[in-house]
This record gives C-alpha cells, structure tokens and sequence, in this order.
C-alpha cells in the first residue's frame, strides 16, 4: 500500500513442471467419460483425518440426495392417484380376496401400478420400488421431522430407511398424532442405536400407544404367510418361510433337535448340513409311500447344428440354420437322444418329456415337440421329397389360429420361449402366467406366437388396464415396454442373443 491510499502489485512468473498423469487407454468406441469425483478431488493426497472427515461430508451428501429422491417419488406417485385404478367389482380389477405381504400394497390414495412404473423407471425390482414408494410416502407425508433430519445430514439414510420400513404400515391406520409420538420418542436417539436397535424401539413406541392396532396388523399378516425359494450362486439356493414367530421357533428348535440326535449317532456334516438334510426328510418324508407320486415336467433345450443339403428344385445348396428344421436335423437330434441313455432319452414316469430346438446362431427358439411327435415326424420325414435329402421345413413354430384362446402347442411353444413372466424385472414363472395378445385380439391382433408372450396376471392386468402404458413386440419375441412417464425398457427371451448393433436391453433384463 502507498501513500496516498494506492496498491501496488507484484507478479513473479515461473516456469512448473506439472506432474504427468498417466493416458488411460479407454475402450474400444469409447472416445470420452465424465471427469470422476476422484480426479477432481484427489483421495491418495488426503491425510487420515481428512479423509474421515471427507467420508463424513460424504455420508451427509447422500443423506440430503436420499432426502430429495424420496421427494421426487413422492411428487411423482400424487401423479398416479387410486382413481386411475378399476373400481373394486369391475372387470379386470384386482381381486378382493388378494390379500399382499407386508410392503406390497400401494400407499393410501396412490395406483396399484406405481410401483411398477417406479421399478422401470429406476431399473430395479418391484420389491424394491415398492419399498422406496413406502418410505418416501411416510417419510414425506407422516414424518416431516425425521424426512428434515435426513435432508439436513443429521440422520443418516440407512436409519431414516428403516424407521420408514417399521412404521411404513403402522401409517395406514393408527392416528397421525400417534406416529408423531412415536417419532418424538425415537428420533432423538436413532443416530446412537443399531438398525435392528432402532426397529426394535421404534416397535415397542408403537406397542405402548396403539396395542390394538398392534395385535389387528399381526393377524393381517399372518394372512401372507408362505414358502418362497431365493436361487443364489454355486448350485445353492435359499428356502425361506414367512410365518408366526412362535411357530417359527418351534420348528427351528424341532430340527435342530433332531439334527443334534443326527450329530450325536455319527452322521456326517456339519451341524448346518445335517439341520438341511432333517428339514428335507420331514417335507419330503421319503419313506411314506402312501402319497401319489410327485409329476415332472421335463424341458431339453437342444442347440441345432447346421446342417447343409440341397435346396429343393433348384440344387443350389441352402442354410437352414436359423429357418425352420428340417427332417434331416430331426433325424440327427432322435440319433443323439437316442445315444443319451439305453432306449433313447424318455419322460419320467408320470411327467412329460418336451425338446426345445434353438437357433445355435441366435439362440432364438424355433419349434417344441415330444419325443413322440418328433419319432412320427422323422418317419413321414418331407412330403415332396421322399429320400429326406432335401431342406424342406417340416417343423416350425406354431401357426396363427383363427380364435382368441391360444392352442395347445402354441401355449407350450410360447411357455418354453419366454420361460417366465415377460414384463421387465418380473420372475413369475410362465406355467402361472397368461398368454396375452400384445395387440389386443379386440383391435385385429392376431392369435400368433409373433403376438402372443407370457404375462402373470398382475401384468397382464397393468397392460390392459394402466394408462398409459405401451408395448410391443417383434418376431422373436422382444418385448418393449414403456411406462407412462416415457421409460423404456427391453427384454428378451431367455437365451436370444442381442444383435452386433449393441444392446438396447440394460441389465438386469
């Protein structure tokens, strides 16, 4: 500073070497990413305690953005009100008797099909989107101090996520003045608990000021009852029961019981083994033979290799990989069944026995038949060409027929191809599904493979009903779907590979 009130400013230039970071190699196609979190503030050059600190700016940051997700679910499910929704009574309205599991029913005033919707649009399961619906709608709506402690950073999510969770259903019938004595007593100390902790008080609040209520929402739930099996990774799988909590514990105490004599007698295993292989003797009961037999039902999924002949009329060779097979292949698949076990590959006594043919280059599915049909169509072999050198179609998928019920084969055509419930994300399996026109048959569509996919009846009724909603399908069985706000998403049957062009199809689907 001068005299006189003036500044002076001095500048020094010098040459820096600044450090070079390494070119990444991006993949092939790839021409540019977005700039990460991590090149901008950079992690490796933080202390300990910056970097605790840092992870603690972080947690409050995904508190606030939990906070402003559950505002934009809950701004978007006011959009889908109950009224869009068949009346109760109507044709194609749910039915009375459905009574859901604990979670699965749609928030007070709010479409039966939110969840749905809120699954495409967030790529996850129904489960999923039906939970975040339920938080966002009691967090919101029933819980404005704790919704506020989350949007602040003083609550983190996973805490505010399951005071929602133990308090979602409680929010349908008890007063709203009872819940915010409930949220006053909890809140305060939620940061400081457990998850099960704060569960476990948020539940006794609610006892002490509402038992009766308690004991009506213990005796609804126990109308959702049931056995469900979660597949999990290496060959294993989760059997789950959802039951009354003393009953549960009755039959947990029984096998382990009887799985502790188990241990006791010699038998081999750990102690969790030989609790499984007891739990699967008292359902299986393995030496009580006055039961019926259990039937199968068996798919063979057989790839088809390609096979060269000679075209028909024009002796120019044909490929008839990937177009409708031909008695030669048929020939050709019955040798290898045939070569399986002794007497060729048969149904189960009691089951049945159906072989799915696939394109091997698309993994599309091309026909189903029986070992019987197939040993019938092997000997008539082609029509018009009585030596089976030739590339004549004599099997392909079922034909359009001139009704609206679908025939028989087109059902186990179009079972064998989708597998499950087509709708994206949903896992029915396709033995409880209906055969839907996507075009609807009312419209001119057609009772044809090329229009028909398996759709289980919550689905069925969303397509038909919702407002909205868009499908389509082309002739592999590529199911489009677009929810009223615009999203799309693709599925394909399980197998048919995607085309070279890229994959409009996102996981999981």
């Amino acid at each position: 500073m001068f005299d006189g009130g003036g500044f002076g400013v001095a500048v020094t230039v010098a040459q820096l070497a600044a450090p070079s970071r390494p070119v990444e190699q991006l993949p092939d196609g790839v021409v540019s990413r977005p700039t990460r979190l991590g090149e901008v503030v950079p992690v490796r050059a933080r202390s300990d305690a910056e970097l605790a600190a840092e992870l603690q700016r972080v947690e409050r940051g995904e508190s606030a953005l939990a906070a402003y997700k559950l505002e934009l679910v809950a701004a978007l499910a006011s959009r889908r009100p109950a009224e869009r929704d068949l009346p109760q009574g109507a044709a194609g309205a749910a039915s009375p008797d459905w009574a859901p599991g604990p979670g699965n029913a749609p928030a007070e005033g709010v479409s039966e099909f939110f969840a749905d919707e809120l699954a495409l649009v967030l790529n996850c399961s129904r489960s999923s989107a039906t939970r975040l619906a339920d938080a966002s709608a009691v967090l919101v709506h029933e819980l404005p101090t704790t919704w506020a402690a989350l949007a602040d950073g003083q609550l983190d999510w996973p805490r505010a996520r399951a005071l929602a969770a133990e308090l979602s259903e409680p929010a349908r019938e008890v007063e709203p003045a009872v819940l915010a004595a409930v949220e006053a007593a909890v809140l305060p100390r939620a940061s400081g608990l457990s998850i099960p902790g704060l569960r476990a008080l948020a539940r006794k609040e609610l006892i002490q000021r509402d038992a009766a209520a308690a004991e009506r929402r213990r005796r609804q739930a126990e109308k959702a009852a049931d056995v469900t099996v979660r597949p999990m990774r290496d060959g294993m799988a989760e059997f789950r029961a959802f039951l009354p909590q003393p009953m549960a514990a009755a039959l947990r105490e029984t096998i382990d019981g009887y799985a502790r004599l188990a241990e006791s007698a010699g038998e081999p295993g750990t102690i969790g083994q030989l609790r499984t292989g007891v739990l699967a003797d008292l359902v299986l009961r393995p030496w009580d033979s006055s039961r019926p037999p259990v039937t199968a039902h068996l798919q063979v999924i057989a790839p088809l290799g390609t096979v060269r002949g000679q075209c028909c009329g024009d002796g120019e060779p044909a490929e008839v990989n990937g177009e409708p097979i031909t008695t030669a292949q048929l020939r050709d698949l019955l040798e290898q069944l045939d070569a399986l076990c002794p007497g060729g590959l048969q149904a189960p006594v009691g089951g049945t026995l159906h072989l799915a043919l696939v394109d091997p280059r698309t993994g599309a599915l091309r026909a189903t038949v029986s070992r019987a049909e197939l040993e019938r169509l092997v000997r008539r072999g082609c029509p018009d060409h009585p030596d089976g050198d030739c590339a004549c179609p004599v099997l392909a998928r079922p034909g359009p027929v001139d009704r609206y019920r679908p025939s028989a084969a087109q059902r186990r055509f179009l079972e064998a191809r989708d597998r499950t419930c087509r709708h994206p994300g949903c896992r029915n399996r396709a033995g409880w599904a209906d055969l839907d026109h996507v075009v609807a048959h009312a419209e001119g569509g057609e009772t044809a493979c090329e229009n028909l996919c398996c759709l289980c009846r919550r689905h069925h009724r969303l397509k038909t009903f919702a407002p909205g909603w868009v499908f389509a399908m082309d002739h592999d069985g590529v199911l489009t779907v677009t929810t009223s706000s615009g999203v799309t998403r693709v599925t394909r049957p399980p197998g048919l590979r995607a085309p070279d062009t890229g994959d409009d199809d996102p996981p999981p689907f």
